[in-house]
């Protein structure tokens, strides 16, 4: 389960990881008794990403300017989810950004750290370069300094960025998370760093465990995605960004960390990716139209290229749609395979039962699983 961005900072908070002064937002007129000094950013809270194409950040200078953009924020819906909360911050000038992460590694089953000198927004861009240690002893300061390494930092950012990287990887494990992501980490004209944006998920079989987290998500209350579809789907349409590379196996998830650990492990395991197309993350509840474009477009953009061999599909979804998006997919690839030649493809979907899901797609040629190591294990042999 997603933890939205003011929740996810509330635990950087509590581990000594930088974050700005902030302040959260219940209705536009809670600005009236405003804490920070003006100028501040407006963020909405939703679990979807893109919120900044969509129109969920606006900078206000004053009181005025703030009520007007807070009314407006609360009544955008983005991918279906309209905000009951947003997060008013302290405007922040970044020199540089930077992307890190702690996850876990599908191949290894240990935590890897991952992490970019290039973070922000265009992140997917850049996800061939993403640096990662596996952390395959215990824990020690040595991977979190040999990250930053890799990331080619130097001076008194190999120990400031390395401090971060720590902090995270002992909230992840304390926590019993499946991610812990800053992206971006800010870097001030004068070396302050600061994370100024924030991303949690937590493990839902271990929230037993943490009744503080459990506190934190009772808190998030889901605008009806149901009541203003067309509008969400007319005011978000972020672009599909395809990376090509050099190889035969193509690579289609929903999601930056997903994509990222997806491309890792068929490097790891001496594949060659061709491209890898990232959709966008969200936990859908629905297949809203717009979900249905992008996807459909993902596919074709993969598949245009002719040295690809087998394409990947990992994607994450909410368990209530996992049937419907099935049959989606094996939909759309008939109707696909009529006009042109399909590829070999390997769908990777937590949850499925290869078994019996993979009935609907008969003369097809396709491959199910439930596990990413096995599906990656499979498309590379499809490749050969």
């Amino acid at each position: 389960m997603d933890l939205l961005e003011y929740q996810a900072k509330t635990l950087f908070r509590e581990m000594g990881i930088p974050v700005l002064p902030s302040q959260s937002i219940n209705n536009a007129q809670d600005l009236k008794g405003l804490k920070i000094p003006y100028p501040v950013v407006l963020k909405s809270q939703v679990r979807a990403g893109g919120r900044g194409k969509a129109g969920g950040i606006r900078f206000a200078e004053n009181t005025i300017d703030a009520v007007a953009a807070a009314q407006m924020i609360f009544n955008l819906p983005i991918r279906g989810e309209c905000p009951q909360v947003l997060l008013a911050e302290a405007k922040y000038d970044a020199d540089r950004e930077l992307y890190l992460a702690v996850t876990l590694d599908s191949g290894s089953r240990r935590p890897v750290l991952l992490g970019s000198q290039q973070g922000g927004v265009n992140v997917e861009a850049t996800l061939s370069k993403i640096q990662q240690v596996i952390v395959d002893q215990d824990f020690s300061p040595f991977y979190a300094r040999r990250l930053i390494l890799k990331m080619g930092l130097k001076g008194d950012l190999i120990l400031l960025v390395s401090a971060i990287v720590e902090k995270m990887y002992r909230l992840f494990v304390q926590k019993d998370l499946d991610l812990v992501e800053i992206n971006p980490l800010g870097i001030s004209p004068t070396g302050e760093v600061m994370a100024l944006d924030g991303k949690v998920i937590a493990n839902d079989g271990a929230l037993g465990r943490h009744e503080d987290l459990i506190t934190l998500l009772k808190a998030q209350q889901k605008c009806s995605s149901l009541s203003l579809p067309i509008i969400s789907d007319q005011l978000f349409h972020p672009e599909l960004n395809l990376v090509e590379l050099q190889g035969n196996i193509g690579i289609l998830c929903n999601g930056a960390g997903l994509t990222m650990a997806t491309l890792d492990l068929v490097m790891q395991s001496s594949g060659k990716p061709a491209n890898f197309l990232n959709l966008g993350g969200a936990d859908h509840y629905e297949i809203t139209d717009n979900f249905r474009q992008r996807l459909y477009q993902g596919i074709d953009r993969i598949t245009q290229s002719k040295q690809v061999k087998v394409v990947i599909i990992n994607l994450w979804v909410q368990p209530i749609i996992r049937s419907s998006l099935l049959v989606e997919i094996a939909g759309y690839l008939k109707r696909k395979a009529r006009t042109s030649n399909l590829p070999k493809f390997v769908l990777m979907l937590a949850g499925i039962k290869p078994e019996s899901d993979i009935e609907q797609f008969t003369d097809l040629p396709v491959n199910l699983f439930g596990r990413l190591d096995l599906a990656v294990t499979a498309a590379i042999n499809l490749a050969k």
